[in-house]
């Protein structure tokens, strides 16, 4: 007979509704700076790596989207200004996704309501030492589970 109050069920069935929870409370603010989530995602991945870009392989592993999937979305981020494509000087076969002066503008200003509203419905619910626990715990499973999740962040030509 199998437990249906595992914890293990409430683990995951808590992860899944904050991280649905945090999404919704997130749309507006995105929605107001006319981004969609993933938009800001790719945004911001690009803002924080070396050089402010990725090679597209590596923006689709740190994503939850496949390559033809993330092709589509820095197309869109493309036409609208907020990033470049740049071709990659060791590898024909292989492009970047680059941050443009439009794109840091755009998570410019949309950056700091974000933060209120991750200090708002995330980590200002938390003592410093619930968050840096929390923190340490995303990091051991994300690590397992999405060991892409940080390619390219090196900075290194062929990472």
């Amino acid at each position: 007979m199998h437990s249906f109050d595992d914890p293990r069920l409430t683990a995951m069935g808590l992860l899944t509704e904050v991280q649905t929870g945090l999404s919704a409370k997130m749309e507006p603010s995105f929605a107001a700076a006319g981004l969609s989530e993933i938009d800001f995602e790719t945004l911001i991945r690009l803002s924080r790596s070396p050089c402010r870009r990725l090679r597209m392989s590596d923006l689709a592993a740190q994503t939850t989207l496949s390559t033809s999937g993330m092709t589509r979305v820095v197309d869109r981020l493309e036409r609208d200004g907020l990033v470049e494509r740049q071709a990659c000087e060791t590898d024909r076969r292989a492009s970047y996704a680059a941050l443009t002066g439009a794109g840091a503008d755009a998570l410019a200003k949309v950056l700091p309501q974000h933060l209120d509203d991750i200090e708002r419905w995330f980590t200002g619910l938390l003592t410093p030492e619930q968050l840096d626990g929390l923190l340490a715990a995303l990091r051991v499973i994300r690590d397992v589970v999405r060991p892409c999740a940080t390619a390219g962040a090196s900075g290194e030509e062929g990472a």
